[in-house]
Order: structure tokens, then C-alpha cells, then sequence
């Protein structure tokens, strides 16, 4: 990427300005005095040849050579008339070239005039002086017109450049902490009016992503602090249990130290666990990388569902329904396991589990979940009165539903009796 010039736009608008003036003007200038010193030239030429005319039609008339003299003659032509026998009537003859332009013509009629020569002689050097006097007005004036223009570039721009200066302004206040200004432009159809929108838009999502990295700041401090309050208990029970082995020593009753092995297996296996799962958060939140196939899902379900009449043989499980999905079938066992173990967690007796083409809800009829908590169960750490895991199994689940591109939400029962029913849906893949 280029880096952005920032020469003042003030500097470089005026410079620009005066350049094109400076090119401009002299090009009009020539142009026009090249057109005026034509049309002088023209309207001289013009001026001797009506004369000419003028005499000759006077020579018809038949008026006296002095009379036709007289009144031929005009400002800034020198009149000769040269008769047949010699004479010479008016101003004396000039030789032509130089500065004299010369017309000659010879009269046609009349009885003291015919054949006569009369000449009109004209001075250019007054049109020399008036292209000359036309050529110094052009210079002071474009002189002129350059000066006014960067006075009035200098002071315009200020006025022109007031929402860039705004913007600037905006942008200083925003760098020292005072959020929440906007430009807000009367007119988003400008090139001025289409950039404070876009500055706007901008500051919009800056904002945006501040507040937001903000919030999961705090969550994520929020959740470190509650994972080390959930390790602390395991890791205070391990710690116990050692010390009063120690402190027994060899000599400990067979059934003492057995309870605080026990102790010490127990404990250590929560702490693996909560640890494990905090990992699994933490894969979840990179990305989960799956392994898409094509899963049965009465079998991953009836396969669940042996597990936890092993694991809790007083507890009924059903599976009702059929169908075959696309998605990663370790990760969808362990989102189902997980929605299997919430519901043995709070107490439920009976577990139902109904399968259909896209996903599957497991049902229990234990103290079911009240409407307004029905999002916070699924944040990290968060588990009811009756739940005795860490609150991580349910966030969990729900991030590898999303992964998969689908959803998992808790509702009440369909068939309106007590419990709960959570739903996992997944998205038609061909």
C-alpha cells in the first residue's frame, strides 16, 4: 500500500489553482490579442477598400476632384488624388511598406476624374501601439485575476474545508477518550457528505468491536476467576487428603487410609475433569476442526443411552425415531453424552430421547428450567441448585451444535409435563 501524502489539502488545492490559471491565461491572452490583431488588420483593409468604393461611385456622380477629396478623407487615411494632367489633390503621396498599408485604384468615370490614379494610404503603427496597449492590460489584468484567486482560494478554503477540519477535530477528541461523537452529515449524496458517512460507519464499528472486545475481556476475566474457584475445591481436597496421609504415616488404620485414597482419587478425577473440560472450551473457541460423515443417529443414541443405565442403573432411558445425518460423530456423541449427564445431574428418573432428520431432543422429567434462565445455563460455570457438575458440559454442547452450523436450546416438555427438553437441531447437508 502507498503511503498517503499529506501535503496541506489548503496548499495543494491553491497551488493547483494558480497552475491552471498561469497555463490558462496566457493561452487566452495570446488568443484574444491574436484575434484582435486580425480583425484590426480586417478592419483596415475594410476602412481603404470602402474609400476606394466610396470614390468611385463619387466619380460617377460626376463630383469635382477637390469635393471627392473632401469627402473621402476620414481619420487615419491619407487621401492622394493624381488627375491625368499631373495634378495632385490632397496630402502628398507616401511610398508604401514599413509602417503603411496602401490601397491604389484608378477612377472610372467622370469628366476631370476619369483616369485619375487615387491612392489611400493608412499608418499601422496605431495598430502596433493598440496591440501593444492591449497586450499590457492582459498582463496586469491576468496578474491581477492570479493574485484575487489566491486570496480568495485562501479564504474560501477555510470555509470549503470546515468538515474536514471537523473531522479532524472528531477524530482527536475520539484518540483522547470522548467517545460517541459523530459528524452526522446533512447531505450523504457529496464527496464530503459520502466521507463524514463513511467516518461515521467507521467509528461506528470501532466502537462496536471496542465494547465487544471489551465484554469478552470481562467474561474471559470472569471465567478464569470461576475455573479457579471450581479447581480450588478439588485441589484444597487432594491437598487435605495428602497432608493426612502424611501426617497418619505408616501406622494409619487399613480403613482410614483407604477413605482418603478414595478421597484422593476422587478429587484428582474431578480436577482432570474440569481441566479437560476447560480445554475443550478452549478448542471450541479456536475453531473445532470436524470430521464429517454420515452418522446414524438411533445407534449413537441407543449407544449413549447403554451407557447411562450403566452409569446410573435406577435411571429409565428410551429412544424413540430414526435418522441419518451429516456431522462429526465423536463430537456429537459427546454433545449428546453431555445433555444425557445434565439430566442424571439434576435428579431426572426418566430420560427420553427422540430422534428425527434434523437432530434430536432429549427429554427428562426432572425440575425443569425456568424461561428466564433458559440462555444463562448454557454460559461457562453456570449450573442450577440441583446440578452437581462444574457448568461446563451444557457450553459445551451448544459449541459444538454451533460448530456444526446448528443450535441446541432448552424448552419445556412437549407433552406440557414437568422437566425439560432440550433440543438439538442440525442443518440439512447433501
Amino acid at each position: 500500500m502507498r503511503p498517503l501524502r499529506t501535503a496541506s489539502l489548503r496548499v495543494r488545492v491553491t497551488l493547483t489553482a494558480i497552475a491552471v490559471l498561469l497555463v490558462v491565461l496566457p493561452v487566452t491572452g495570446l488568443t484574444v490579442k491574436a484575434v484582435f490583431d486580425a480583425q484590426a488588420e480586417r478592419s483596415l483593409d475594410s476602412l481603404l477598400t470602402g474609400r476606394a468604393q466610396l470614390a468611385q461611385q463619387l466619380a460617377r456622380q460626376n463630383v469635382a476632384p477637390g469635393n471627392l477629396v473632401r469627402r473621402i478623407d476620414a481619420d487615419g487615411v491619407r487621401v492622394t488624388l493624381i488627375l491625368r494632367s499631373g495634378q495632385q489633390l490632397g496630402a502628398p503621396p507616401v511610398d508604401p511598406g514599413g509602417t503603411v498599408r496602401q490601397v491604389r485604384a484608378t477612377l472610372q468615370a467622370g469628366q476631370r476624374t476619369r483616369g485619375a490614379t487615387l491612392l489611400l494610404s493608412a499608418d499601422t503603427a496605431l495598430l502596433a501601439d493598440a496591440s501593444a496597449r492591449l497586450l499590457n492590460v492582459l498582463l496586469v489584468s491576468g496578474a491581477a485575476a492570479i493574485l484575487i484567486t489566491a486570496l480568495a482560494l485562501v479564504i474560501g478554503m477555510r470555509f470549503a474545508l470546515a468538515p474536514l477540519d471537523a473531522m479532524t477535530g472528531l477524530a482527536r477528541s475520539i484518540a483522547a477518550g470522548r467517545r460517541g461523537g459523530r459528524l452526522q452529515p446533512e447531505r450523504a449524496d457529496t464527496e464530503l457528505g459520502r466521507t463524514a458517512a463513511a467516518f461515521d460507519e467507521m467509528l461506528d464499528a470501532l466502537e462496536g468491536a471496542e465494547r465487544t472486545a471489551r465484554r469478552s475481556e470481562d467474561r474471559m476475566r470472569e471465567f478464569v476467576a470461576d475455573a479457579a474457584h471450581e479447581l480450588r475445591t478439588p485441589v484444597a481436597g487432594l491437598q487435605t487428603a495428602a497432608e493426612t496421609l502424611i501426617q497418619l504415616g505408616p501406622d494409619a488404620p487399613a480403613s482410614r487410609r483407604e477413605e482418603l485414597e478414595l478421597l484422593l482419587v476422587r478429587e484428582s478425577r474431578r480436577a482432570g475433569t474440569l481441566v479437560a473440560d476447560l480445554l475443550e472450551l478452549s478448542r471450541i473457541d479456536a475453531g473445532l476442526q470436524l470430521h464429517l460423515a454420515q452418522v446414524d443417529l438411533r445407534h449413537l443414541a441407543d449407544t449413549q443411552a447403554s451407557r447411562l443405565r450403566l452409569v446410573a442403573p435406577d435411571l429409565t432411558v428410551n429412544v424413540t425415531g430414526s435418522a441419518t445425518v451429516t456431522a462429526d460423530p465423536e463430537r456429537l456423541a459427546q454433545v449428546l453424552a453431555n445433555l444425557l449427564d445434565n439430566s442424571r445431574q439434576v435428579g431426572a428418573r426418566t430420560v427420553r430421547i427422540e430422534v428425527g432428520p434434523t437432530g434430536l431432543v432429549v427429554a427428562d422429567d426432572g425440575p425443569g428450567v425456568p424461561a428466564e434462565l433458559r440462555e444463562r445455563i448454557f454460559h461457562r460455570l453456570v449450573h442450577g441448585p440441583q446440578s452437581k457438575g462444574a457448568g461446563l458440559g451444557l457450553s459445551i454442547a451448544r459449541g459444538v451444535a454451533r460448530a456444526h452450523g446448528g443450535e441446541l436450546t432448552v424448552t419445556d416438555r412437549p407433552d406440557g409435563r414437568r422437566g425439560a427438553a432440550f433440543r438439538l437441531h442440525l442443518p440439512m447437508r447433501t
